[in-house]
């Protein structure tokens, strides 16, 4: 194994010493409650009688005298299962297979609460799609709910898609002197090819194939239990949270329904129970999250070129942890880590083809060989990343894991670092005199890396959609500015519909980019764009100064976005919407989250920094920067 890369180690010096105020405070929290919960045993043995009674009351004829007795210790289950969602569909079982495996491993499990699932797939261009980024916050308040009757000694995660996992993470942290293990359902197995998919979404933007047409398409792709098999942010979940120690080695990609997926999520149950603070193998999850393993998580991020989601869930994770991370330290990893895999939409493989080249075994190991992941960490699996070089397999009806030392067996889905697909990572942060954004850059063909040219500024997406239906959008290079998308303004919606339009005029020979202070999703595919833009129109932000016509220039290369005109004189046009007009789909529930939300570049969420002084908020202004943060682009 080689010495940790000197860029790695400086950013996760530089993230630790930033982060040594509120880490340091946030540990001795946790460390003070793990001591308390080894001297006085099972969590549910201090509670009253009454108290106690409430716990138990329901619970099945097994497991009622074992939660009655305070000698073994207690788990909680906290599932986002429901049957609408194809990701979640399987966690229908988990609830019974994993009470069995903790009964066995000699503890007593619960569902303690449940939070909600959404599907951002479902909810893309749609009024919900408005709530989905709130909705994180919202899974991470539900966890803490779930986890406040304080009667656990461990948790049990069930969650896969994209606000879920950070939202439950989030949640996790906030009881960091609990093991969290968490506790994937696998993909769905491969439909549709992705061109195929992709192709025909074109043709609909176009009118050449109809309504029907497309919905065989989708429904052949979309088509069992599992999560959807593009590498999305739910994907881009399952890689992250495996590389930070929080799944059991290998078990990210198993399909759902199999018996290797059974005898998996029967091993996550009974290694609850060895983890916890009454046993030999304590890891809190407050201790497997460390400065390392979110540093780890991002290198995870770039070299698989994963979801731009996660500029944002990673920071807002890495603060429910008492750690300061910023999309600087993004940007200067992204130098150095190596772009390895291709998956739609940054190629034509899915995750099981990733999964069957060697997936995250020989990534894994490949990047800790080459000084790219930090090995000494602790994990659910023990102390050291070396675990998780390991695959697991059934051999004669028994679980097993056994170090992979093969190499990928397709260089057209999952490269060494020695061959890269490019010598850095897929995800570029752009600063310049509108702020600092996010570009995706591993689906974007060199030439459109650069574009200059007029903007053509719309205050939704539906104003753009309509435009490129009308044929205004037709034989013109032009870059579109989508403003007031985002988290004070509307809650940061996906905007992944504009994607297959903008496609058909870059495949017509146009010269076409998006600039917008909202998303774009996992799913961003070849258009150049720079998301995430922050500050947002809502907050003051100079992209509410752009006129059309103006000259933008988006060098993703050089990672700088410019607006070629003087702002100085200028007053901001548009708006959001008021809490009057934003309304429906339960929207106006959520008015407190508008006012509340931080900035993208701080995570985009109602909360602080764990562990340090109160930030500063007020209406439409979100969070102030944490303690130590600075950036030099942000405007004034």
């Amino acid at each position: 194994m080689s010495p940790t890369n000197p860029i790695i180690q400086q950013v996760t010096e530089r993230v630790a010493e930033r982060s040594r105020a509120s880490r340091t405070v946030y540990l001795e929290r946790i460390r003070r409650e793990g001591a308390l919960a080894r001297e006085r045993g099972p969590a549910r043995a201090h509670l009253g009688c009454a108290n106690l009674a409430h716990g138990f009351a329901a619970a099945s004829a097994e497991d009622k005298p074992l939660l009655r007795g305070t000698a073994k210790p207690g788990v909680a289950i906290v599932t986002s299962y429901n049957d609408m969602l194809s990701a979640h569909q399987p966690y229908e079982t988990y609830p019974g297979e994993l009470k069995t495996a903790v009964r066995k491993a000699g503890g007593v499990a619960q569902v303690a609460g449940g939070v909600p699932a959404m599907c951002d797939g479902i909810t893309q261009g749609r009024a919900g799609m408005e709530l989905s980024l709130y909705s994180r916050d919202v899974i991470a308040m539900s966890t803490a709910i779930a986890l406040s009757h304080d009667m656990f000694d461990a948790t049990l995660m069930l969650g896969v898609c994209d606000k879920i996992v950070p939202g439950l993470l989030v949640g996790a942290l906030h009881f960091g002197h609990l093991p969290a293990v968490f506790v994937p359902a696998g993909p769905m197995t491969s439909g549709l090819p992705n061109k195929v998919k992709a192709r025909t979404r074109q043709l609909f933007a176009e009118g050449k194939v109809g309504r029907e047409e497309l919905l065989d398409a989708e429904s052949q792709s979309y088509h069992s239990p599992g999560t959807c098999t593009f590498y999305g942010t739910a994907n881009s979940n399952q890689v992250m949270i495996e590389v930070m120690g929080l799944h059991l080695p290998g078990s990210t990609f198993v399909n759902p329904h199999t018996e290797l997926r059974h005898a998996l999520t029967e091993a996550a149950g009974a290694r609850a129970v060895q983890i916890t603070a009454h046993g030999e193998e304590y890891a809190p999850v407050g201790e497997v999250v460390d400065e390392k393993s979110i540093v780890n998580a991002c290198v995870a991020l770039l070299a698989t070129g994963g979801s731009t989601n996660h500029t944002l869930h990673l920071v807002a994770i890495a603060a429910a942890a008492g750690i300061v991370l910023t999309w600087d330290d993004l940007a200067e990893l992204s130098k150095v880590v190596p772009s390895l895999t291709k998956m739609y939409p940054n190629g034509q493989a899915d995750v099981n083809h990733f999964r069957d080249a060697g997936g995250m075994q020989v990534l894994i190991g490949d990047l800790l060989d080459n000084g790219l992941l930090h090995g000494d960490v602790l994990t659910i699996a023990g102390r050291g990343l070396d675990h998780y070089r390991s695959a697991p397999s059934l051999k004669e009806g028994s679980l097993v894991w056994e170090e992979v030392t093969s190499g990928s067996s397709d260089l057209d889905v999952l490269r060494p670092v020695a061959e890269p697909f490019s010598a850095d990572g897929g995800i570029h942060m752009l600063e310049g005199n509108l702020g600092c954004a996010v570009s995706k850059v591993s689906a974007v063909k060199p030439e459109h890396l650069v574009i200059e040219a007029p903007a053509k500024v719309f205050d939704d997406q539906l104003q753009l959609l309509r435009a490129f239906e009308a044929g205004e959008l037709d034989g013109q290079d032009f870059v579109a500015v989508i403003r007031y998308q985002g988290p004070s303004a509307n809650g940061m919606p996906e905007l992944h519909k504009l994607t297959p339009p903008l496609a058909v005029l870059l495949d017509r020979g146009q010269r076409v980019a998006i600039v917008t202070d909202g998303r774009m999703s996992g799913a961003s595919g070849k258009v150049p764009a720079a998301i995430h833009l922050s500050p947002e129109a809502a907050d003051g932000g100079p992209i509410a100064l752009v006129r059309e016509g103006d000259l933008i220039r988006l060098d993703s290369a050089a990672g700088r976005l410019d607006v070629l005109a003087d702002l100085s004189e200028r007053v901001p046009e548009g708006r959001a919407l008021s809490d009057a007009e934003w309304v429906g789909t339960g929207r106006e529930l959520f008015s407190a989250f508008r006012r509340m939300a931080g900035h993208a570049e701080h995570g985009a969420s109602v909360f602080g920094v764990n562990g340090a002084e109160s930030p500063t908020h007020g209406p439409g202004l979100g969070f102030a920067a944490p303690a130590g943060f600075a950036h030099s682009e942000v405007a004034e």
